[in-house]
């Protein structure tokens, strides 16, 4: 009974193994696709790389998210000849299985690093979409200064203060940002004010003339002064002009010889730029001086005093003039020599 009992097992074990076989040769050409299929996608996701990053090298600035573009290609290409090599097999099954498993994976790293990623994604499309190069001027949330490196997860910024200011993608991404690069100019806007008894008309024809005999300013026809408002002590006036920018002449140099110009020239031509003139206007409904308010304000007995001083004056001044009418009319004494003879 033993011995029927192993025959039994090993005929089962061998019938297994046989199916195997029959199994195996049976797809061994399947086998064969499958390896070269996944060979030839290999070599081929590594060729497209290679030029897919030589040409994102010379059309991004930033070497890193174009290394990054050319893997992630890369990888797309080799699970896509992986997949095909197991459909291949008849393991279809195994292909929806790790696709789910992969986005169930992909899923999970997106909450865990949220901030990471959104910043990796924000690096990326402003790689593409290339809002700034390196050197530019640029301003966001609060940062001013040129761009130095761009990064898959932030942006290095040298400010004119001389730091170094790293910046998270997302914000240059999300927010509003100032590109003072990409145009090439820049208008500077000076106010100046004159006094109300000069002719506002001369004044912005005199600084117009004289701000276009600058080299720095450019667009010269569309230098102007324009007259903004009345002010408390003179007519306020706003001089613009453009410049390069960047350019030669930097803005704070620009503005600094602008405005001594701006003073030599209106000195030179009588024109007066006032300080500020403060004019005290007392009483509730104003136009009353202060001696006057304060003397409506006395108490009464203060005035009762006043005016009995007053009284005691006047009458000391008639007094003083009775007396002084008396001796005048009195007949004057003999002299000497008279009452001699």
């Amino acid at each position: 009974m033993e011995f029927t009992a192993l025959g039994e097992f090993s005929s089962l074990i061998t019938d297994k193994l046989q199916s195997w076989l029959e199994q195996t040769i049976a797809h061994l050409p399947n086998f064969v696709v499958a390896i070269l299929i996944t060979i030839v996608f290999s070599i081929l996701a590594r060729v497209l790389s290679r030029m897919l990053r030589k040409g994102l090298h010379r059309a991004l600035e930033s070497r890193q998210i174009a290394d990054l573009l050319a893997s992630i290609f890369k990888a797309i290409v080799m699970c896509t000849g992986l997949f095909i090599a197991l459909e291949f097999l008849g393991l279809s099954g195994t292909v929806t299985s790790l696709l789910a498993g992969a986005g169930i994976v992909g899923l999970a790293i997106g909450f865990a690093f949220q901030d990471m990623t959104e910043n990796l994604i924000a690096g990326i499309a402003m790689g593409i979409r290339k809002p700034f190069e390196l050197g530019d001027v640029v301003q966001a949330e609060g940062v001013f200064g040129n761009v130095r490196a761009i990064n898959l997860r932030n942006t290095i910024v040298e400010t004119f203060f001389g730091q170094i200011e790293v910046i998270p993608n997302k914000i240059l991404f999300r927010n509003i940002l100032t590109n003072y690069s990409t145009i090439g100019v820049r208008r500077l806007e000076i106010p100046v004010g004159i006094s109300y008894g000069d002719d506002p008309a001369a004044a912005a024809k005199l600084l117009t003339d004289k701000m276009n005999e600058c080299d720095f300013v450019v667009k010269k026809e569309e230098t102007a002064v324009y007259v903004e408002s009345f002010g408390d002590s003179s007519i306020n006036m706003l001089v613009w002009f453009w410049i390069d920018y960047p350019g030669d002449t930097g803005f704070m140099v620009a503005r600094h010889e602008a405005v001594i110009l701006i003073k030599k020239t209106l000195e030179e031509a009588d024109f007066l730029i006032p300080f500020p003139i403060r004019t005290l206007d007392f009483g509730a409904k104003g136009g009353e001086k202060l001696d006057s308010m304060l003397s409506s304000q006395k108490h009464p007995s203060e005035q009762k005093a006043e005016t009995n001083d007053q009284s005691q004056e006047s009458a000391s001044k008639q007094t003083f003039s009775k007396e002084h009418a008396t001796k005048a009319d009195a007949p004057s004494s003999p002299s000497d020599g008279e009452s001699q003879s």
